[in-house]
């Protein structure tokens, strides 16, 4: 790595550009860096069209990206599609398919010619702000990124049912969140019919709100389909004090369920049915627990569809952030690329509740939220009095600037100086950008650093289909892996031929009985052959890393060898519930195989039982995973995806700790190295200063001797020999003073030569941080529980028979399990 990207590429820091100086024009060779941590008070991006407001964004998400964070993208213009646009190798054919074929005529040149001109273009952009193709490779590995169209099939399609699901139960339990999601899932259903209510007065929207509460409290889900029926047939007979039939009859009812059905019946809705459902964790997390960045491109949607579906996706999200445990670090990112009309000053929007909430609540849960908008007056900025970080680019009118800087002075709460700000306002010129963030110290001006991603402007619906055909070939549905420490499944027993007994054995009461359940038609010819079946709950636990867990036993063992011992340790585990089982035959004239008599007798049935116990004691184990970095064991049920996700969470705290300890550790030796290295350039400059003096002042001397010597009456005088010997000795003192700046000077070079020493020894211990935590490629280790003696609940041993059809002479198992 080079000193350029060492500069920049720094743990947890998002490298947005350079320090700007609007005074002169002139850019700053160092970086500009903004602390990752910083988006947990959420950001706002202003700027007119053409300023430069979607390079930003886009910069800011490659470098979230880089990092490893997952995010939710709400892209309301259409511009966030070229994130998908990343090139390498920046060759002109990749970019080829992509280029405005307008604009090459534009110029007067045939296609193939202008995306070579935008490869290179996009080349020494690139390698003027230190970037280079390797960078663009390592963008593409960090996160899956994936494109879907609400309501269409260019990208990928995006089902809505989830968003009428029973929320999680942690939702639930409050009854404001609750409410509100209810709240604004109605309202959004409503406004979709293009109905526009008010929560307090129409009775659609009080109807429909009853009906979700009645069947959310519940636990259960709610389709379309199940949401008309309600409609027509309410599980309630009063609403308010009012009777049903006197508050809403059921003739309007019925309308408003046709209305509804209509909806659903529409060609066009059908999509909305359709495609991944609208679940936030597969969504920013692979099947593997790989981050993902979710683009939902809905500029070809009605405004009443946008609204609709942004709703419906702010309280999904809201309702996934109640599922976490808190955190201190940066879990996730939501960005809308245009919130203008969502969080209205005035007006109450479907998506403005939700959006209010996860503005004051999802800091706790690690969700950073980044609004941008090129409309600034209408926005609500005492909703984003919270905000801490403010990108402002060039606005367009005076009234514009006014409204942001009321909007700033109050996020600020008087630490601001308006005219200065103002001031800063009116010199922005494009691709540069005021921020103020209330982490540090004072604003600064910097200008934008070159996108990774081409820039070639919105995306139609053909180039979304085209992406999605060339870049992104449709994943397979995640396939939930088996639990942890399941038993395997059944074998398969191989014919044998029926034994001679044919009449059920006469067995004493106190051996259960049980039949396996057969699919067997009637009349079929069917053989039981016996077996043992155990039953028993084992638990397991380990009190010093606080885990505990269950699992069921249900096993069979074959009794062909019965002599010589029932093989606990060999039993097959049955896919099917013990209540399941049946105490009689299904089949009145099968016949039986025959029982050991000395296997059914009552001590002997007392032993198996204890063998049984015996053998699950030594066999069960609960197979866990660890993560030998961090110390985390998963929890029971926790796959290795949910593990994964679970474990980045921790390493981006942990690594962040580690990160901040390590810069407080340098920091002081840093700071003492810098005031030498001050101190040192004031010695140069003041022994240059004196070098310089001293040589003047031994020409001049020299000068005066001589020509003393020359314009004087006697060649030799005594006042002549001691000028001359004055001016050879402010000589020597010259040379010495030519030796203190040398002396100076190389004190000046060891000292910044030992903090570029330092600094290097920082990143590098950074940079050991950032892999020792890297939680998607750690091997995982193994982790056991075992059971104790006293955790095993023998519920049952007994006879278990087995059906068989009779073919040809031989058996043909014939069981269910």
């Amino acid at each position: 790595m080079n000193a350029h990207l060492e500069a920049y590429e720094k743990l947890g820091a998002f490298y947005l550009g350079r320090p700007f100086d609007t005074a002169s024009g002139e850019t700053s060779p160092e970086p500009l860096l903004y602390d990752s941590k910083d988006l947990l008070t959420h950001a706002v991006c202003v700027g007119m069209t053409g300023s430069g407001k979607t390079g930003l964004c886009l910069s800011l998400l490659e470098e979230a990206a880089i990092d490893g964070i997952p995010a939710l993208l709400v892209d309301v213009k259409g511009d966030l599609g070229n994130l998908l646009l990343t090139f390498p190798e920046l060759r002109g054919e990749d970019f080829r398919p992509w280029i405005n074929e307008d604009d090459a005529q534009r110029q007067g040149v045939d296609a193939d010619t202008y995306a070579q001109q935008q490869a290179d273009l996009w080349r020494q952009g690139l390698a003027d702000w230190h970037q280079d193709g390797e960078r663009i490779r390592r963008l593409r590995q960090a996160v899956d990124i994936e494109i879907y169209t609400p309501g269409s099939e260019a990208g990928r399609a995006i089902s809505i049912l989830s968003s009428f699901k029973a929320p999680p139960q942690a939702l639930r339990d409050d009854n404001d969140l609750l409410q509100e999601r209810i709240g604004t899932t109605v309202s959004s259903l409503l406004g979709l019919l293009g109905i526009d209510v008010d929560p307090l007065r129409s009775r659609e929207h009080i109807l429909l709100a009853n009906l979700l509460d009645h069947t959310w409290r519940q636990g259960q889900d709610l389709d379309m389909a199940g949401l008309i029926q309600s409609i027509q047939s309410p599980p309630m007979q009063q609403v308010g004090v009012m009777p049903l039939e006197s508050f809403y009859p059921s003739k309007d009812r019925f309308e408003l369920a046709m209305g509804i059905n209509n909806l659903l019946a529409a060609p066009g809705f059908k999509s909305w049915m359709s495609g991944q459902s609208l679940d936030i964790d597969p969504l920013l997390y692979g099947p593997t627990g790989k981050p993902r960045i979710a683009i939902f491109s809905i500029a070809h949607l009605a405004d009443a569809e946008r609204m609709f579906f942004v709703s419906l996706l702010l309280n999904q999200t809201l309702g996934w952030m109640r599922g976490l445990s808190g955190t201190t670090s940066l879990r996730a990112l939501l960005y809308m690329d245009e919130v203008f009309g969502y969080l209205p000053p005035v007006a109450n929007p479907p998506s403005k509740r939700p959006l209010l909430t996860l503005l004051k609540q999802a800091r706790a849960f690690g969700l950073g939220l980044v609004l941008a908008t090129q409309n600034p007056v209408d926005l609500d900025y005492k909703a984003l009095s919270n905000i801490g970080t403010w990108f402002l680019g060039r606005l367009q009118t005076d009234r514009d600037k006014q409204r942001v800087l009321d909007g700033l002075e109050g996020a600020a709460e008087g630490g601001l100086s308006r005219s200065h700000i103002e001031r800063l306002l009116s010199d922005l010129g494009k691709r540069v950008f005021l921020l103020h963030n209330v982490h540090e110290d004072e604003p600064v001006t910097f200008k934008v650093r070159w996108a990774m991603s081409y820039l070639r402007g919105p995306l139609t619906r053909q180039q979304i289909q085209r992406l999605r055909r060339q870049q992104l070939p449709p994943q397979p549905p995640p396939v939930s892996p088996p639990s942890l420490g399941a038993p395997p499944p059944p074998k398969t027993v191989p014919p044998v031929a029926p034994a001679s007994s044919s009449q059920r054995p006469l067995l004493p009461p106190t051996v259960p009985q049980l039949f396996l359940p057969d699919r067997l038609r009637p009349g079929t010819a069917v053989h039981y052959l016996p077996a043992l079946l155990g039953a028993a709950r084992v638990h397991f636990v380990n009190t010093r890393k606080g885990l505990e867990a269950s699992r069921e036993v249900l096993v069979w063992c074959p009794l062909e060898n019965a002599e010589r011992g029932v093989d606990w340790y060999g039993a097959e585990a049955m896919d099917i519930e013990l209540d399941r089982l049946e105490s009689e035959p299904w089949h009145p004239r099968a016949t039986f195989g025959s029982v050991d008599d000395d296997l059914v007798a009552k001590r002997a049935f007392a032993t198996l039982r204890k063998d049984f116990a015996d053998a699950l004691y030594r066999s069960q184990r609960f197979e866990l995973l660890r993560s030998p970095t961090l110390e985390e064991i998963s929890r029971p049920g926790e796959d290795e995806r949910a593990f994964r996700i679970r474990l980045a969470d921790k390493a981006r705290q942990r690594r962040d700790q580690a990160s901040e300890s390590l810069r407080r550790k340098y920091a002081k030796k840093l700071q003492t190295l810098e005031d030498r290295i001050r101190r040192a350039e004031v010695k140069v400059e003041k022994e240059r200063d004196q070098a310089k003096s001293q040589k003047l002042s031994a020409v001049i001397n020299v000068g005066t001797s001589l020509l003393g010597a020359l314009l004087g009456r006697k060649k030799i005088s005594s006042t002549n020999m001691r000028r001359a010997g004055s001016a050879l000795r402010g000589f020597n003192r010259s040379s010495k003073e030519a030796q203190d700046v040398d002396r100076a000077e190389d004190n000046l070079e060891t000292t910044q030569q030992r903090y570029q020493e330092m600094e290097a020894e920082l990143q590098s211990e950074l940079a050991a941080v950032a892999a020792r935590f890297d939680a998607q490629n750690e091997p995982l280790e193994s982790f056991e529980l075992k059971p104790r003696r006293s955790d095993i609940d023998v519920q049952q041993v007994a006879l278990l028979w087995l059906p068989n059809r009779v073919q040809d002479g031989h058996l043909v198992p014939a069981w269910e399990a």
